[in-house]
């Protein structure tokens, strides 16, 4: 078994995900006492959202560069950055470490392969239903991305940070989000990609009929796949 390296922490909430789905996914393909070899740097969102609301990638791609040789030092053979949105310096930071890292957007295009999917809907922070870094990766698999109107791109992502990442969850909220989820099945949304690692905090598949896809357990269980050499 591969040792997973983790950078986690933004927020944290949505990496106590990441370590249950890790864990759970091992049990699960093996069986008996088996949980996942595993090594968590969790960065301080603070300084990472900071980063964020002025526009300092570069800053932000410092830090997790640094975690990430941390891993590497550690003895992770592979690495996951438990966000989304971070996903935008992730080539910054692939070319300090010598492992792979698992990008997100990637693996939730695998998964959408899997299930047919060629027209999907995007939730997630502005940066990522705004800015080209992550729907880049699914429209070079043929998959066209579909994000909210303006007015519901805010509102998302104010859930986001002043609720999700604060471990508020909010019925209102949840009404909202799958209002929105409505709205994209009927601009043509096969299905709804869960873009924010928080999201699944607030809504999941019991509470809609749209096909929902949560990068943050579809990241997980493919970091798992990679660590036994499915």
């Amino acid at each position: 078994m591969k040792t997973i390296g983790m950078i986690g922490g933004m927020s944290w909430e949505s990496s106590v995900t990441y370590y249950q789905t890790v864990n759970r996914a091992v049990k699960e393909r093996l069986g008996g006492f088996h949980s996942a070899k595993c090594l968590l740097y969790s960065v301080d969102f603070h300084e990472i959202e900071a980063c964020q609301a002025r526009g300092d990638w570069e800053r932000s791609a410092d830090i997790l560069s640094e975690a990430a040789l941390s891993l590497e030092r550690g003895g992770a053979d592979f690495i996951i950055i438990c966000t989304n949105t971070m996903h935008k310096v992730f080539d910054r930071i692939q070319e300090r470490v010598s492992i792979p890292i698992l990008h997100i957007a990637e693996v939730t295009a695998d998964e959408l392969a899997e299930n047919g999917i060629d027209t999907v809907g995007l939730l997630g922070t502005k940066y990522t239903m705004e800015q080209d870094f992550y729907k880049e990766k699914l429209i070079e698999r043929g998959i066209k991305v579909i994000v909210p109107g303006e007015a519901d791109r805010e509102r998302v992502n104010e859930t986001i940070y002043r609720e999700l990442c604060l471990g508020i969850v909010s019925d209102d909220s949840r009404k909202e989000f799958l209002r929105i989820i409505d709205g994209l099945t009927e601009d043509g949304a096969q299905g709804v990609i869960l873009g924010c690692t928080e999201i699944g905090l607030l809504v999941n598949q019991r509470d809609t009929g749209a096909k929902l896809f949560d990068t943050a357990e579809i990241h997980g269980k493919r970091a798992v796949l990679y660590s036994i050499g499915k």
